[in-house]
């Protein structure tokens, strides 16, 4: 099989990952241009397709096609439980179940979904749907075509943790639950699963910049460079009394959270954390989330079958630009 490219556009770093579809052959990851992702959508198509080549040409990457993931906030999904019906009826239905979140007009998105069961019983049909505007996938396309890459597949978040979970849950013999937790820059996200099934998800306002505005102030230096002393643990910054005060108020968010989670689910056995994202990185931020939550904390790495030779704490940042290449093989 040819080779393929995943792709993660992320705020602050673009990841890809290279596979020939059967295995990872190679992981790469660069720092994104200043202020050319906002709020998850790209601002200048023709600066980031041009970034995107030059980084693909100056890691020796090579291959015809690409599967990215989608980002935004105007990207929906949600379970849906519908009557069984043929797949026209569906296509023809599945617009409608978001009526109540879509301002904009239905035909300017794209809807699509995942089987997740079938009742014939009752009767009805449950899966994940996705709506996406037709010009968040235009734009991705145009990016790719911009760095001489044909679009395979594109798909949001949970399409990616989905692939991953439906290829790590064939080893069991009952359905796990997952929450997938992922540390960013600014914001946090916590996915939750079922087996395969999607839950819930919840976004907080916190993220690793509150760490590195603490080390900005600590060593007197600019948020650029506090954010390279974080990551590489310079002059042992990671554990000054300052991060560990930050990590404190990011893990007690986290708590709450996850209580509120439980609470909700009563019957999830939440025993195991899975981390991804560059936050995921930083070993004394991981111990503190451990120790808040009660829980054992993983890396998201670990649920892939072929980890392509990765380190698992390397391989953190790199969960949905591989996630996605599992999703296609569905």
């Amino acid at each position: 099989m040819a080779n393929i490219i995943g792709i993660d556009i992320g705020a602050n770093r673009l990841k890809l990952v290279l596979s020939n579809g059967k295995k990872i052959k190679k992981i790469v990851a660069a720092d994104m241009p200043e202020n050319l992702v906002k709020e998850g959508e790209v601002v200048s198509l023709e600066t980031m397709g041009e970034f995107l080549r030059d980084t693909i040409k100056a890691n020796h990457l090579s291959a015809p096609g690409a599967a990215v993931v989608l980002h935004g906030e105007r990207i929906y999904m949600k379970n849906v439980t519908m009557p069984i019906m043929t797949t026209p009826q569906l296509v023809y239905n599945l617009p409608f179940e978001f009526r109540d979140f879509i301002t904009e007009e239905l035909k300017d998105y794209m809807f699509d979904y995942a089987m997740d069961s079938v009742d014939e019983e009752a009767g009805t049909m449950s899966m994940l749907a996705a709506a996406v505007p037709k010009e968040i996938v235009e734009n991705y396309r145009l990016i790719l075509r911009k760095a001489g890459l044909k679009m395979k597949k594109a798909a949001p978040i949970l399409s990616c943790y989905q692939g991953v979970l439906r290829q790590h849950e064939k080893k069991k013999s009952a359905p796990g639950d997952y929450c997938i937790l992922d540390l960013g820059y600014t914001h946090t996200r916590m996915d939750v699963f079922h087996g395969t099934s999607y839950n819930s998800t919840n976004e907080l306002e916190v993220g690793i910049s509150g760490i590195v505005t603490a080390v900005a102030e600590m060593m007197s230096v600019d948020e650029h460079i506090a954010h390279t002393y974080l990551m590489n643990n310079y002059q042992d910054c990671q554990n000054s009394d300052t991060c560990k005060n930050a990590y404190e108020n990011m893990s007690v968010s986290l708590m709450r959270t996850m209580n509120f989670l439980r609470y909700s689910n009563p019957d999830a056995a939440f025993e195991k954390i899975y981390l991804c994202g560059g936050g995921g990185s930083i070993d004394p931020l991981r111990s503190a989330i451990e120790e808040s939550m009660d829980m054992e904390v993983h890396f998201a790495w670990d649920l892939f079958d072929d980890k392509g030779g990765v380190k698992a704490e390397e391989g953190a940042s790199f969960v949905l630009a591989a996630g996605i290449l599992e999703d296609l093989k569905n």
